[in-house]
């Protein structure tokens, strides 16, 4: 016996009639869409599909304010965007984030379930879009091309606040341990050659304020976003808008959202230019640029224990190994340098995608607002955890760090004004060539008395030297 087929209702559109599952929300634009492009099997980020659903939301409510729009079937669409800016209809959202140019099948996925669910509010059977179009009416007097970049803008937004609140996570755990260890002196490094030294503690908050720093420069890129072409439709005209559209969808849009938005100063630039998207991009590559080096100066800095610095130990999460036993490997910043890698990598894509706009569109937005979403997502993610699991178990070796500080050649370097900057290079090869500390090989030659090594280079003075200068 054959399986039983399952129900299916028709839809058409300008290229023919196609047959859609009668219980989807999606229609047949939607459909085409996810047998095209079959890419990669990622979908859209929530915080595209909640400032969508925001989106039209606003459009609907200005467009029956400007009498646009039958109030009766806007309150429809209305409630229907609502509720897919609350994730009741993720999973009718079928098309692959690689898909056609600037972002017309995912626009159109939108149209389609909120007409769907505003024809079911109103009494009418799905697909039947006589009396409620996804073209006509839930996308009045709108276009893919202001729609789709005015969305990706405001998620993107969305996303980087939970990127800083994810960094300032990671940068009080930092600061945290810099505080603790603020009275450890040991060896500094520069070309990975002895230096003066630095406290551990110092080391640490200076990662934390490398990251605050970095934080600094997001409410630029912020504002950045928030200047919106909405109202643009097609071109940014506002073909086929009605007097006072723009403004009012773009006040709205800001009202749901809680974000400062603004309608473009020049709507035809803000159709043409997609610089907004290139600037987070370029934030969140000078964030992960910073991540990465955090990463692999404590994954140096806790190398060993037998043939590395192995100055801090970091937490022992799980086995490093399949063949060599006890093996605990640095995994959390192991792990954090590839999400870092990654997001290097999405904004030289993003780059790619941003540069390739022709005349009045861009049609790579897709490809950018993946990038940059899935970006802010594995950051936000990830950097709490790695707080969490691995900067604040970091443990001081306090043998380890005094043993690097007292063998450092750089130490001599205090006694230049005294000595003058010769011999005490000569000191400092002597030190080495005959494997003598520097302190000990200072007082054999009587160049110091014991008390005077004492005074510049005993404990308390080391420990004086290597905090921070006020």
């Amino acid at each position: 016996m054959l399986p039983r087929m399952a129900s299916v209702r028709i839809e058409r559109d300008s290229l023919g009639p196609r047959e859609v599952p009668a219980d989807a929300y999606y229609g047949i634009q939607s459909l085409r869409a996810r047998e095209n492009f079959p890419v990669s099997g990622l979908r859209s980020s929530r915080y595209l599909i909640r400032s969508y659903g925001l989106l039209k939301r606003a459009c609907a409510e200005a467009n029956v304010a400007r009498g646009a729009l039958d109030p009766a079937l806007g309150d429809a669409i209305v409630r229907a965007a609502q509720e897919v800016s609350e994730g009741r209809f993720d999973d009718q959202f079928v098309v692959d984030v690689f898909q056609a140019g600037a972002g017309t099948s995912l626009h159109m996925n939108v149209n389609e379930i909120l007409a769907n669910r505003a024809l079911e509010l109103t009494g009418r059977p799905r697909g039947e879009y006589g009396t409620l179009s996804p073209n006509d009416h839930v996308n009045r007097g709108q276009s893919t091309n202001d729609t789709f970049p005015s969305a990706t803008q405001v998620a993107t937004i969305l996303a980087l606040r939970s990127v800083r609140s994810a960094t300032e996570t990671l940068a009080a755990a930092l600061e945290a341990k810099g505080t603790e260890f603020a009275k450890l002196p040991k060896a500094g490094r520069t070309h990975l050659k002895d230096a003066m030294p630095v406290t551990l503690g110092g080391e640490l908050a200076a990662y934390a304020q490398a990251l605050r720093r970095t934080l600094e420069l997001l409410p630029p890129v912020e504002t950045s976003l928030a200047e919106l072409p909405l109202g643009g439709s097609a071109v940014g005209t506002g073909i086929n808008t009605v007097p006072g559209f723009r403004a009012l969808a773009v006040e709205r849009f800001a009202q749901l959202t809680g974000l400062p938005l603004t309608a473009a100063r020049d709507p035809l630039e803000t159709m043409q230019s997609r610089a907004p998207l290139a600037a987070a991009s370029g934030w969140l590559r000078g964030l992960a640029l910073e991540l990465i080096r955090i990463a692999n100066d404590l994954r140096l800095l806790s190398s060993g224990p037998a043939t590395g610095f192995d100055e801090i130990r970091l937490p022992e999460i799980q086995p490093g190994s399949s063949i060599m036993p006890a093996k605990v490997n640095p995994s959390a910043a192991e792990c954090l340098d590839m999400v870092a890698f990654h997001v290097v990598g999405a904004d030289a894509a993003n780059a790619l995608a941003v540069q390739a706009g022709q005349l009045e569109i861009n049609v790579m937005m897709p490809l950018s607002a993946f990038e940059l979403l899935f970006s802010c997502e594995i950051l936000a993610n990830y950097l709490p955890v790695f707080a969490r699991s691995c900067v604040e178990g970091i443990r001081a070796n306090p043998a380890a760090l005094e043993r690097y500080l007292l063998a450092s050649t750089a130490l001599a370097t205090i006694l230049t004004p005294k000595l003058g900057y010769l011999k005490v290079a000569e000191v400092i090869h002597d030190s080495d060539r005959l494997q003598v500390p520097v302190r000990e090989l200072l007082v054999q030659r009587g160049l110091l008395s014991a008390a005077e090594a004492e005074e510049l280079l005993g404990a308390a003075a080391l420990l004086q030297l290597a905090e921070p200068v006020r």
